[in-house]
């Protein structure tokens, strides 16, 4: 009978954090369960891979306060590149609406720490930007210390030094049903065989309601697919630039490879297990592209090499994270919404916090992402969404 002391479902970057978290405080027999044949084919492999500490709730700023200097110093610390790019997150704005939000917003990120945040004037934005179309912008907010990581090599430094430090993973191992006795989990069942374990963590990602379901336990995550396009080598706009976000209408870009990386959330697109790339996404995006940044109406793309991935949904856009009341020993760790790349390093060390010593140090609060909030209706507010 195989026997684990935390069972991770999913492998990937937020289980593979969690696992190394664990084994770094000690935990060493951790088994993490991937039902694919490689990690990173969710929504892992699929992200844009953007970190910002631009928030608007003390959680959300905290859990970036933590994970943006956790992969600056990844490889020093895990021999292994994270791939983070500071090059910065810039908010425009185009309303005196957004202005407002944005120095509001600043000032709970700065009295949390946040040092390096600051507003733009227009003019200093087209100086980062000069390609940008600025007849309405008003000014922005720009943080240098944002940026974008390679989420499947960070979960290749994570899992890798779990590894070493003692775990394991068994991968083509899907999940069949989660064992439980007398109001704890005691394991799970797998296409491998049973395992024994007093706890049992849900990281699966947009598939974690599923898995709750499984264990007789309510997770309101559904899975929204976004798509994100890739354009071909493209050199009128500097490779230096920030994210840029176009609140506008929520339109934003970076830098990738030699070329851009192209995103917007279609108001449209409904929940749901959709995994095409759909082409007509393409003149939508285009269209709001060119807009913007007037020369991007030259930007070739290749609808092959565009793709769609899944957020994981959770009802206020803020992860979960923490034991289930109803469930004593099964831990959520989902619920990301757009976020779990950049946060999985927060993510990992306040579960492995929870589980070994049942507090954390990383936010002021952990109870605020508790699965119970959703039946007392304490939810949070998170409208820095993209």
């Amino acid at each position: 009978m195989q026997t684990a002391d935390v069972v991770i479902i999913g492998g990937g970057i937020v289980g593979s954090s969690i696992a190394y978290h664990l084994t770094e405080a000690g935990c060493r027999n951790v088994l993490v369960l991937e039902r694919e044949a490689h990690q990173g084919k969710g929504s892992t492999g699929k992200s844009m891979g953007g970190v910002r500490a631009q928030f608007t709730t003390p959680v959300n700023i905290q859990m970036s306060l933590y994970s943006i200097p956790f992969y600056a110093a990844f490889e020093e610390r895990l021999r292994h590149p994270s791939g983070y790019c500071p090059q910065g997150y810039l908010f425009v704005a185009t309303r005196p609406s957004h202005l407002e939000y944005l120095q509001t917003s600043q000032r709970l990120q700065k009295s949390l720490g946040l040092k390096d945040v600051r507003m733009l004037t227009k003019t200093e934005i087209i100086e980062v930007v000069p390609q940008l179309r600025s007849d309405d912008i008003l000014g922005g907010s720009f943080c240098p210390s944002d940026g974008f990581v390679d989420p499947y090599s960070a979960m290749t430094g994570f899992i890798k030094r779990a590894v070493d430090n003692g775990a394991t993973v068994w991968k083509s191992a899907e999940v069949r049903g989660v064992l439980k006795g007398r109001g704890r989990v005691s394991g799970v069942s797998t296409t491998r065989g049973e395992v024994h374990a007093p706890v049992v963590v849900n990281a699966a990602g947009p598939w974690a309601a599923e898995i709750a379901a499984m264990a007789g336990v309510e997770l309101p995550v559904k899975p929204l697919r976004r798509m994100l396009i890739p354009t071909e080598p493209f050199d009128e706009v500097s490779h230096e630039i920030p994210m840029v976000i176009d609140m506008t209408n929520g339109f934003h870009f970076r830098p990738e490879s030699r070329g851009f990386l192209l995103a917007w959330n279609d108001p449209e697109e409904t929940s749901g297990y959709k995994f095409d790339f759909e082409p007509e996404f393409i003149e939508k995006v285009l269209t709001r592209a060119a807009d913007r940044v007037p020369c991007f109406e030259n930007l070739a793309v290749n609808p092959k090499r565009a793709w769609a991935g899944l957020y994981e949904m959770s009802p206020d856009h803020h992860g979960v994270i923490g034991e289930f009341e109803e469930l004593r020993g099964f831990y959520a760790a989902n619920g990301f919404s757009g976020h779990g790349v950049m946060h999985a390093p927060a993510t990992g060390k306040i579960v492995a916090d929870l589980i070994t010593s049942e507090k954390t140090t990383v936010v002021d609060d952990v109870t605020v992402l508790s699965p119970a909030r959703f039946k007392s209706g304490r939810l949070l507010h998170e409208t820095a969404l993209l």
